[in-house]
């Protein structure tokens, strides 16, 4: 008769090694993380410290991320893409003025034309503050042209518009063009040196938040010096050493993202009052954002790992140190 197989026997030796080892692994990252988490709230003030420097530098690239948008916003709103103004000569009747109109709705560069009279142009200068009684002040004649609001195809490029205006200058029965690409060229290379600065701004910020990390890692290892070289005696491999101290830099990131994000909502509701008075002051074309979601819960995540890789640099020059 064969005798009962011990489960734990037909597993191969190996395998139960790896088992073994893999458990410990986990139990030590899980007993690292707390370790690391209660020695930082053993130090209160400290900790306090090293976490608001970090929210601080890293809410600076959040606040002008968040200007930047708004910045753009206003820009679309108040006409990214506007419409060019077209004004006929005064001797043109509003025949030629529609067989024109005609023949630009005909051009593949050209999205839309709407004509506008004379009467209309009185009338929206009558709206404007200042002109009323000028308007009013005016006999039957009327001295304004007709006017042609043209509007680029989307998706033209400034080269493109410029020659449309240029095309529509050269008509005879064209008197003059307002087009207001130039201020929308400077509105797009600000945003462009804007984008850069904030990247820019946001390396430096985030290298800053390496050094702060990686002094305070530094400062901890060091006042553990005794107590580290007593495990690397006992034959602790550095990765067991340092393993707290890489969760100290996360917990130092995480916090400092959190405070970071929570910063960057404190601006948002400073300026909510300000932008909804912006906002009615332009009829209500004016829609300010916010920063989306996921940039908030992204911010803490981007720290936690920047705080990881502070640990993780200073750890390990400190522990070569010490072997």
């Amino acid at each position: 008769m064969n005798a009962p197989v011990d489960p734990e026997n037909a597993v191969p030796r190996s395998e139960r090694s790896q088992a073994r080892r893999f458990g410990g692994w986990r139990e030590h990252h899980g007993w690292s993380a707390a370790a690391s988490l209660r020695r930082l709230g053993g130090r209160p003030l400290g900790t306090l410290m090293t976490v608001a420097v970090l929210g601080l530098a890293l809410a600076l690239p959040l606040a002008f991320y968040l200007l930047l948008a708004n910045v753009q916003a206003m820009g679309s709103a108040l006409g990214q893409n506007p419409a060019v103004s077209v004004f006929l000569k005064a001797d043109q009747a509003g025949a030629q003025a529609k067989l024109l109109a005609g023949e630009l709705r005909d051009r593949t560069d050209v999205a839309a034309v709407t004509l506008k009279t004379p009467q209309q142009g009185l009338d929206e200068l009558a709206t404007l503050q200042g002109f009323s009684g000028a308007v009013h002040a005016l006999d039957d004649a009327n001295p304004l042209p007709w006017v042609l609001v043209v509007q680029p195809r989307a998706g033209l490029d400034a080269a493109a518009v410029d020659a449309l205006v240029q095309a529509l200058r050269s008509e005879r029965s064209v008197d003059l063009v307002q087009d207001s690409g130039q201020w929308r060229q400077r509105l797009d290379a600000l945003l462009g040196a804007g984008h850069r600065v904030v990247l820019v701004l946001a390396g430096l910020l985030a290298l800053a938040a390496l050094l702060v990390v990686g002094n305070t890692v530094r400062t901890d290892i060091a006042s553990r010096s005794e107590e580290i070289g007593v495990l690397l005696l006992l034959g602790a491999s550095r990765a067991f050493v340092r393993r707290p101290y890489l969760y100290a830099g996360i917990w130092y990131g995480l916090f400092g993202g959190v405070l970071a994000s929570l910063l960057a909502l404190a601006i948002e509701l400073a300026l909510a009052g300000p932008a909804a008075e912006l906002d009615r002051a332009y009829g209500g074309a004016l829609t300010l954002g916010a920063l989306p979601w996921w940039l908030l819960f992204a911010a803490p995540l981007a720290a936690a790992v920047l705080g990881w890789i502070g640990a993780r640099l200073v750890s390990a020059w400190q522990l070569r140190k010490a072997a």
